[in-house]
């Protein structure tokens, strides 16, 4: 029998109903989701949650234990087990979860293996054995690994690019120094500008060697002899012959005062950090420095920095996995602006206690970042615990905005000097860039050391948007000649197909959001013909169950942008830059909100196993632990906010 038909009204009332279930549930799902954020914050006020990177920080901390002739250190039993639980089936280990096997992140997988005491004719061994030969040999290894194995005897320092120690005494004006490349290089080459003038190596036994990896002996020990094209590859490989005839010579004026030079610079740099720029890299690199130097093991700096890198163990029964470095800052500004978006009162307990900490981690003295600003008020906050050599403007733009939400007036000062030190970060081009006012100098590319492809750190439009948005929080609309720049900047880096590439986050949806939610801050016509070319692309790659999923794939193949397994980061992601663009009744938003409710676990979370945090584009990954958490609370609040406004 045919169901009767709904009268009109009767039909309106059906309507009326689904809507006001689907709101309830809504706002259900916020209040479980705020609840459960607000049970992570710490006494202190701030929150912090794991930050996951791949199996090289295992693999290279044991390595680097080696080097250091430090391998009965009863931890790096339980490192290697956990090393052991990522390897694919396929013999590799790979940059995240789901991804290829990573050529370089391979063969340190299976050298720290065997170094630990793991038989090279056991299964796995050998299946990550045939892995790398099939991929060209250990020779295929990028340049930051070949470090390690040149310490550990297996290849010749001259594989290594030359790294020379005077470079700490070039000017300003020269197109290379240590203020033209990004925070996070500097803190990386001039440790190892001192490993290669040094070439310390620890010699093991040749049966814990990697000679078997290696397809071509006579390329291992070389970087490569440049070609007869015109290409600055090549420029750069005849510079680093040239630098390598000057560290065989007799003759070297500047060496040890460069030396004595690059040292003072990066003890200058651990003061008051935790860490050499409080990552993981210069972390391992400023230990075999200081072991080369001659500074004995119960050194007080030696000692910290020891303890600088335990701090970063997160060690559960018989296994210690590393973090590449942690993000209290970071969680806890984004925390408060969900958290401001789901309601949360600003004299509420847990809004003054993460305002009271995070006025604390304010900075208030110049380092690296004067050097290019020049007059700029000090002001800004970092990412970590404590690294005020290295604000950086994401960080700040975050902090700021979420100070001038839930701070109050006693935040006030603060948010200003927050503003100010933003705007006098802006680059010549409109953008913003991570750490430092620059521009893009893309022939540093090209150097034989970049291929961690972050040599510098050029505007982009994900944290030009997040500036953006909080530039609109604290009053700055479309006609103010600095949004104005910054909208054109944006402007001309958006994909030919909508959307815009994502800088630190996993990937166009990503940038998308940023730059979306930014503009709608400051008052831009979402109406504008490029704003809906943006959201035409997300409605395009939203899934029919309403979520958005991106892989890190997308950056080595752009032609698969908007694709990969669903996450809840990444659809909070799509929500939001919907929101922002469309509106809350666009059907693209409502299918994104029924499918985070439909998704939240139990704990008031979602679950979430893909990498959606980006460290550094082809080469670095990240899994925040909180993402599953505040972005789509943010996204639920905005929701329930606009749709209230709505009516």
């Amino acid at each position: 029998m045919n169901s009767p038909v709904l009268d009109v009204p009767a039909r309106s009332a059906v309507g009326r109903f689904a809507h006001e279930s689907h709101r309830y549930s809504a706002i259900t799902a916020l209040e479980r989701a705020m609840s459960a954020l607000l049970g992570k914050q710490a006494a202190g006020g701030w929150w912090v949650g794991e930050l996951q990177g791949d199996s090289i920080l295992e693999s290279e901390y044991l390595l680097l234990k080696w080097i250091l002739g430090q391998e009965r250190d009863p931890d790096l039993r339980k490192i290697a087990n956990h090393l052991r639980n990522l390897q694919n089936q396929d013999g590799g280990w790979s940059l995240y979860p789901g991804g290829p096997a990573d050529t370089s992140g391979t063969v340190k997988g299976y050298f720290a293996l065997k170094l630990m005491g793991d038989d090279p004719d056991s299964p796995h061994m050998r299946r990550a054995r045939e892995l790398i030969r099939a991929a060209g040999g250990a020779e295929m290894c990028n340049t930051f690994t070949r470090f390690y194995f040149a310490c550990l005897g297996q290849i010749s320092f001259d594989s290594c690019p030359s790294v020379p120690p005077e470079v700490v005494f070039l000017p300003s004006w020269f197109y290379f120094n240590l203020y033209n490349v990004s925070a996070w290089t500097r803190t990386m080459i001039l440790p190892l500008g001192i490993v290669t003038t040094l070439r310390p190596v620890r010699q093991i036994p040749k049966h814990l060697g990697i000679s078997e990896l290696y397809l071509d002996p006579v390329t291992a020990n070389t970087l490569g002899k440049p070609t007869q094209s015109l290409t600055w590859r090549n420029a750069f490989l005849w510079i680093d012959g040239l630098l390598k005839r000057y560290e065989e010579s007799p003759i070297q004026p500047l060496r040890e005062r460069a030396l004595a030079a690059a040292e003072k610079w990066l003890l200058d740099h651990m003061e008051d950090s935790e860490g050499l720029g409080a990552i993981f890299p210069p972390m391992v690199y400023i230990l075999i420095v200081l072991k080369a130097l001659g500074y004995p093991d119960d050194h007080a700096v030696v000692k910290k920095a020891h303890k600088d890198l335990k701090d970063f163990y997160i060690e559960e029964v018989d296994t210690i996995r590393l973090q590449p470095c942690v993000s209290p800052v970071w969680d806890t500004g984004i925390a408060m602006h969900a958290l401001a978006d789901a309601g949360l009162p600003a004299d509420s307990d847990a809004a003054q206690r993460a305002t009271d900490w995070l006025l604390a981690k304010e900075v208030r003295y110049a380092s690296d970042w004067k050097k290019n600003v020049g007059d700029a008020e000090v002001g800004g906050w970092f990412f970590e615990f404590q690294n005020p050599h290295y604000p950086d403007v994401d960080d700040t733009a975050m902090v700021s905005m979420s100070l001038k939400r839930l701070g109050g007036p006693r935040a006030a000062a603060a948010v200003e000097r927050g503003i100010n030190w933003l705007l006098a970060f802006q680059n010549s081009d409109g953008g913003w860039a991570a750490f430092d006012k620059t521009r893009d100098r893309p022939i540093l590319e090209a150097i034989p050391f970049a291929d961690h492809n972050a040599m510098q750190d050029p505007s982009c439009p994900d944290i030009t948007g997040r500036v953006l948005e909080c530039l609109g929080h604290n009053g700055f609309h479309r006609d103010n000649p600095i949004v104005d720049r910054a909208i054109r900047f944006i402007r001309s880096h958006q994909d030919k197909d909508g959307p815009w590439w994502g800088r630190w986050g996993v990937n166009y949806v990503y940038g998308t959001w940023q730059v979306l939610a930014g503009l709608k801050a400051i008052g831009e016509d979402m109406s504008a013909q490029y704003i809906q070319r943006a959201a035409n692309w997300l409605r395009g790659v939203q899934k029919p169950d309403g979520s958005w999923g991106e892989s890190c794939a997308t950056y080595e193949d752009p032609s698969l942008k908007g694709q990969g397994e669903s996450t809840a980061s990444q659809t909070a992601w799509g929500v939001m830059a919907m929101l922002a663009a469309m509106g809350p009744n666009d059907p693209a938003v409502k299918k994104g909100v029924d499918w985070l409710i439909s998704t939240q676990a139990e704990d008031g979370a979602w679950d979430e196993q893909w990498f959606t945090g980006t460290g550094f584009p082809k080469v670095f990954y990240l899994k925040y632990h909180l993402y599953r958490h505040y972005f789509p609370l943010m996204a639920l609040g905005r929701y329930r906010r606009m749709l209230g406004g709505a009516g």
